[in-house]
């Protein structure tokens, strides 16, 4: 077990001996990267010249400001890197901080965007995936799907473990691999005003929870030999014996505001069963959820799991059948609503992808015929948590807040089933630009104006990458929607239009995933003038700025061949989220908006995007009609 950040220790002496036992051992976070780093000779994040990133930054403003403001933005940026400006000094210590170590985002970014961040994971962070669907007709056939799907994960494991993984390229480019390593054993411990991740990569247990009862059990013997499926589901039974009733809800807890959860976790692990029942949760492999049938089915079963995925529904549902804070969380409902909850903070998404076409494979083949006859004792050993006064009122305030959240995320999720990317390849245009405009025509054709608009690139090529922002909005994305939207323009200068806009997407994304976006390096730059005790520039106070990383748009896409697809809310209250998985001949998609805000549903920009694509394919198929 190896701790990123010590925490906070019980005063009572009676407590320290047990404390000390199963938190022995903390360290700096570039010893812990350095102990589970999978070695590989990659190159260092580069950091861009000054005047690359604030050139790029410029043009990419320039659909969020009139004429005025734009001018008033490029002396800033003159002042900014002027041989007297502290751009230039920023950068001079930026540039030092690289020889310094191997990535010089990586420990940032882990802190500030997920340790340091102190909103709830839930919804505000952590993604749902959904798996393909399964009719269970009675709960046999559900934990049959478990033990399989357990198993599928052990082997899962195994492979990372090994080192036979397939090694994930970006053309020639080898990438980092090391995200592999941190899916399993994770955990998010809360802290009072930071939490830390602590890594249990040898654990040999999981953990179930049925009713809100969290039970241990062991799935790997001394001999790394994993347990066969007919003793999972034997043992599973087990837990559904002792778990008809509803248990404590304390894995609510960890779905509120981390200071709040913090404080109430720095209460709970007081008393010492609840602390040993904490610690067998953050120390194991993966949690397995249970889960009832959600509430409120509305018909639409896609949208139904993403709920499922991203919340648990609220108190009403499955919300309490979690503890937030694990990596990963396979969830399996008993009206077939299958997936995982992902906690954000080590891992990117399309790691997690993987892992699930690799399950969802090993249980179509039934892979687990073939498996070893391995059993061992240990039956499944039943948390325990006693819940009193100062708990119950913590459990409290997270229920009412857990259930705000869930009524206030607005869903939908469906298939785009007229064409997928193998269409969009026959044109000779990347389906993933060609998708992104797809989405800024969509919002266009709402709101009549441009939407800052987030896509992740991932920066694995260097060692310890994470993303990078890739600004989907540009002027030729603008100049398409407008293209579309004018009776006058013909089919030949909208074609033309689109294609400018798919290539302008091509080239920062190409820019972007080399490391060369405009984000990273302009945190990059203030968080040094914070650490320096030097003034934010100017520039981060600008409308350029502000109006720029007012994301309304967030999207990424997480591919997987299976028919799944992740689910996240937007990053702003006046936003949609919107992760899709374009597949040969259709799209998922799953889309989402704040209840709250007037002016954004989740349908709206599900028809805008439906009749983008179909407006897109239309002129194409037109023009090339006409060429015939």
């Amino acid at each position: 077990m190896i701790l990123l950040k010590s925490r906070f220790v019980p005063p009572q002496r009676s407590l320290v001996g047990l404390y000390n036992y199963v938190h022995n051992q903390s360290v700096t976070m570039s010893h812990v990267a350095a102990a589970r780093q999978i070695v590989q000779e990659l190159p260092h994040l580069p950091v861009p010249k000054l005047s690359q990133t604030l050139e790029k930054y410029l043009k990419s403003v320039e659909p969020f400001l009139n004429e005025s403001e734009l001018n008033h933005t490029k002396k800033l940026l003159n002042q900014f890197q002027s041989e007297s400006g502290i751009g230039r000094k920023l950068q001079k210590l930026l540039t030092e901080k690289t020889e310094e170590t191997d990535n010089w985002l990586a420990d940032w970014w882990l802190q500030s965007a997920y340790l340091g961040y102190r909103d709830p994971v839930v919804v505000y962070s952590s993604p749902g995936l959904v798996y393909p669907f399964q009719n269970f007709s009675n709960q046999e056939q559900q934990l049959n799907y478990t033990a399989k799907l357990i198993s599928g994960a052990l082997s899962y494991k195994s492979v990372v473990d090994s080192g036979k993984m397939p090694l994930d390229m970006m053309g020639k480019d080898p990438l980092d691999m090391n995200q592999y390593k941190k899916i399993f054993g994770t955990c998010r411990i809360p802290g009072l005003k930071q939490d830390s991740l602590e890594y249990n990569p040898q654990s040999k247990h999981i953990i179930v929870v049925r009713n809100n009862n969290f039970f241990k059990l062991q799935v790997i013997n001394n001999f790394g030999q994993p347990l066969n499926v007919t003793e999972i589901v034997c043992a599973l039974q087990e837990i559904v014996e002792q778990s008809e009733e509803m248990g404590p809800p304390v894995g609510i807890l960890t779905t509120d505001n981390r200071n709040n959860w913090g404080k109430a976790y720095q209460d709970l692990i007081l008393d010492l069963d609840n602390l040993k029942s904490a610690r067998e949760i953050q120390t194991s492999l993966f949690l397995v959820c249970l889960d009832n049938p959600m509430p409120h089915y509305d018909g639409n079963k896609r949208t139904t799991a993403s709920k499922q995925l991203i919340h648990g529904g609220g108190t009403y549902g499955n919300s309490a059948n979690r503890w937030y804070d694990k990596t990963v969380q396979f969830v399996i409902g008993q009206d077939g609503i299958v997936g995982l909850t992902y906690e954000h903070s080590p891992s990117e998404g399309q790691p997690i992808a993987v892992m699930t076409d690799y399950i969802v494979d090993f249980i179509k083949n039934d892979s687990s015929i073939n498996q070893p006859d391995v059993r061992f004792d240990g039956e499944p050993e039943k948390l325990v948590f006693n819940i009193d006064e100062k708990i119950q009122k913590a459990i409290g305030i997270a229920s009412t807040n857990v259930d705000k959240l869930a009524s206030n995320l607005d869903l939908n999720s469906f298939q785009f089933s007229s064409y997928g990317k193998e269409f969009v390849k026959s044109q000779k245009m990347s389906p993933d630009s060609f998708i992104q405009i797809a989405m800024q025509y969509a919002f266009f054709r709402i709101h009549k104006v441009p939407g800052a608009h987030y896509e992740s690139a991932a920066t694995r090529k260097y060692i310890h990458g994470r993303t990078e922002t890739i600004r989907s909005c540009s002027n030729e994305s603008i100049a398409f929607a407008k293209a579309m939207l004018d009776d006058s323009k013909s089919d030949n200068d909208k074609v033309a239009a689109l294609k400018e806009a798919v290539n302008a997407h091509k080239k920062y994304s190409v820019e972007a995933v080399n490391g060369f976006g405009v984000d990273r390096h302009l945190l990059g730059l203030k968080l040094e003038a914070i650490e320096n005790l030097l003034p934010v520039p100017d520039l981060y106070k600008d409308p350029s700025f502000t109006r720029s990383t007012h994301m309304r748009l967030s999207t990424s896409q997480v591919a997987t061949k299976c028919d799944g697809f992740m689910c996240y809310a937007p990053l702003v209250p006046d936003g949609y989220g919107c992760c899709y998985n374009p597949r040969a001949n259709d799209m998922n998609f799953a889309v989402s908006a704040f209840v709250e805000h007037p002016d954004t549903t989740a349908l709206q920009f599900r028809q805008a995007l439906e009749a983008s694509l179909d407006d897109m394919h239309n002129i194409l198929a037109k023009t090339q009609k006409s060429k015939l």
